[in-house]
């Protein structure tokens, strides 16, 4: 091995561990993405809230943090997780996080299209 190998190798692999975190941070971005879409889709289809909150922690990346909110005839579903390095449980996680707004559909809070107080 040469001198010029020797001092670029730790440089190189700092970079890797970088590249990799990263992947997993996007990997973790994605799935809170999924997560929340098919929370807002259950909340505004009628499910009860603790069924879509469990929906939503089964496609969430593991220790994610889900909050869902009914508002008037809206729905919203909040999905954050931390993301940390496997090979480095000192440095702080990152966090991701995504949210989906749903209407509520004709029937579930909310009246029917062409009726007094709905949509026409």
């Amino acid at each position: 091995m040469t001198a010029e190998t020797v001092a670029v190798l730790p440089a190189l692999v700092v970079v890797l561990a970088a590249g990799l975190w990263a992947v997993a941070a996007v990997e973790a971005q994605l799935e809170c993405v999924d997560a929340a879409r098919a929370g807002a889709r259950a909340a505004s289809r009628g499910d009860p809230l603790d069924l879509v909150r469990s929906g939503v922690l089964a496609v969430a990346p593991a220790g994610a943090r889900v909050e869902v909110v009914k508002d008037g005839e809206r729905v919203r579903v909040e999905v954050s997780a931390g993301v940390r390095p496997r090979w480095g449980g000192a440095l702080p996680a990152v966090t991701v996080r995504s949210a989906a707004v749903s209407v509520l559909e004709p029937g579930e809070g909310r009246p029917p299209t062409g009726q007094p107080g709905g949509e026409r």
